[in-house]
């Protein structure tokens, strides 16, 4: 199974994912953005883009290594990864039915308050990473559309986050 953390930075996607192996004992973290690294590593480089999951073998490949772990290991991957173009999430989604592979999206959600807080209050990236801020509104435009429409929010506003974490499990296990 994969259970697929979305929404915008600051969301709490990463923090979450740390915290779900712990509480979800055959589970993985799979961080797809390192797929896009390795993308970006390609010299020369491939056709520029602001975002590599506009290059159209992140998906693909996303959906492939993701199989071959679970094929390899079994178990649950947790991805905690924003995706906010439905095209995108459609192929992805897609492709891992294509492999028998159940998915349970899950969307963490925060008020634009509290991200911008928490995007000014990260120490590992930095604090007002333009890169994050400009990621707000087209969360804020992908979540009134079809992002909550497809997937399982979670409001983590006002909780801490091994609540989250605690949440998402209890429905993972059902």
């Amino acid at each position: 199974m994969i259970v697929w953390l979305n929404g915008t930075h600051g969301a709490g996607k990463t923090t979450t994912s740390a915290l779900l192996p712990q509480l979800l004992p055959d589970a993985r973290v799979f961080d797809a953005e390192n797929v896009g690294g390795m993308l970006m590593d390609i010299t020369p480089g491939l056709p520029g883009t602001d975002n590599f999951q506009h290059w159209p073998p992140w998906r693909p490949l996303v959906v492939e290594t993701a199989r071959r772990v679970l094929e390899y290991v079994g178990g649950t991957l947790v991805v905690p990864m924003t995706v906010l173009v439905e095209e995108y999430w459609r192929e992805i989604s897609a492709g891992l039915a294509e492999h028998g592979i159940p998915v349970r999206h899950f969307v963490l959600h925060a008020d634009q308050e509290a991200l911008r807080g928490r995007i000014a209050g990260d120490t590992v990236v930095g604090p007002n990473s333009r890169f994050r801020l400009k990621h707000l509104e087209p969360y804020a435009e992908a979540a009134r559309g079809w992002l909550h429409a497809e997937g399982e929010v979670v409001d983590t506003t006002d909780l801490a986050p091994d609540e989250v974490a605690r949440r998402i499990a209890g429905a993972v296990r059902g």
